[in-house]
């Protein structure tokens, strides 16, 4: 009767998840496939690069879809403790990772960055697998000096690390989105156990400061022909988007996606009938689909994006709520930072509130490694809330 019992326990844990979280990012996933083909068929069909296949890019994204689904119940079932014990292993495979991006044969560049590895014929985008590493290993340094985070020797010992690793991606692979993103990620996690909040006030007018710093030497001392150069046309840009020399270069993409936006109106033109996705905006799938999604869905589509994309932030900070540990409540709320950085940094992007980078939508933007590694994020949040569950019902 024992073994029975122990039997149905073990078969309970393992067809066990958070249904509220899995829903959110099933209904997500089914809209972005949706939106992906509507976007990309024109592009796919008129392309040698796609077979001049209208159904590649959705046929290519809902079997990577499929696959993460897979793999999210794999890592679901596995006890998010042992994490712990591959953080350092994280740490280091980030770094070989992106040095591997300068060894010729491996890196592939694509439109003038180095972001992608290609390794016994599978390419994959190294940024991707970095940032699960990264959230793992600043949740497992950020436990062990929990308790002396106040100290500010600690609080640098603890950020330079993921410092290191940004800084690597913005010079090797000339990524500053991600770079930004990652050690974002990594900030706002200390910044849930840190005791105090003045010096993340400092910090953040510091940032500001030199934000203007970087922006006002990049405008007025940048070589044009630089790599600052490169950041000064798009600041330019962003600053002046109706100048003649960037109407038609720099500007054009944010200029088409602003363009429709507004041409969507309350309840858009329908599916499938965007008119900016047909040549006028550059891979309208990748990270302007959310223009794509105004312009056919209107107001009303656009609104439900952002309403599941805040319903799904509300799940993983519930769950960070009632983690077991704080490993576990560190683990969900650096998913919680990787999407909501990603998901207000494209939207301001798209919505011209800052210069133009590459972001994407995640869920929504095409990329096959993206939609892997996020659903694995997915998987170890669902057995840190399974494991939580678990141990309340023990107590009772």
């Amino acid at each position: 009767m024992a073994s029975k019992r122990k039997r149905g326990r073990i078969q309970t844990y393992l067809f066990s998840y958070d249904m509220n979280l899995i829903v959110a990012v099933f209904f997500l996933i089914i809209f972005g496939l949706i939106m992906i083909y509507s976007a990309s068929y024109y592009t796919a069909g008129m392309s040698k690069a796609y077979n001049y296949d209208p159904t590649f890019l959705l046929k290519s994204q809902a079997k990577y879809s499929v696959l993460g689904l897979a793999v999210m119940l794999i890592v679901a079932n596995i006890d998010y403790h042992n994490w712990r014990y591959f953080a350092m292993l994280g740490l280091i495979g980030s770094a070989l990772l992106i040095l591997l991006l300068l060894v010729p044969g491996l890196g592939v560049k694509v439109k003038g960055a180095t972001r992608w590895l290609q390794i016994a014929g599978i390419q994959f985008q190294v940024a991707e697998p970095v940032k699960v590493a990264m959230i793992v290993f600043s949740a497992a340094l950020i436990c062990k000096y929990a308790n002396s985070l106040s100290d500010f020797k600690v609080f640098l010992r603890v950020m330079a690390p993921v410092a290191v690793i940004s800084v690597m991606i913005l010079k090797i692979s000339n990524n500053m989105s991600t770079a930004a993103i990652v050690l974002g990620i990594s900030f706002m996690m200390v910044f849930m156990v840190h005791p105090r909040y003045y010096p993340f006030v400092i910090l953040a007018i510091l940032g500001i400061v030199l934000a203007a710093g970087v922006i006002y030497y990049t405008l007025n001392f940048a070589d044009p022909d630089s790599e600052s150069g490169f950041r000064l046309g798009r600041i330019q840009a962003w600053l002046m988007p109706y100048a003649e020399q960037f109407e038609s270069d720099k500007a054009y993409q944010s200029l088409q996606g602003i363009y429709a936006i507004g041409s969507g109106g309350l309840m858009g033109k329908g599916l499938g009938n965007s008119i900016q996705k047909l040549g006028r905006i550059p891979e309208p799938f990748n990270d302007m689909i959310f223009t794509i999604i105004c312009e056919e869905l209107g107001i009303f589509g656009a609104g439900l994006v952002i309403l599941l994309f805040i319903y799904l932030l509300y799940r993983l900070y519930s769950i960070a709520q009632t983690a077991e540990d704080l490993f576990g409540r560190l683990l969900v709320v650096g998913v919680f930072a990787h999407v909501a950085l990603q998901v207000v940094l494209n939207l301001m992007v798209v919505t011209r509130l800052c210069p133009t980078t590459g972001v994407t939508l995640p869920f929504f933007s095409a990329g096959g490694t993206a939609s892997v590694f996020l659903l694995i994020e997915i998987g170890m949040v669902l057995n840190v809330e399974k494991w939580g569950r678990f141990k309340r019902e023990d107590i009772k």
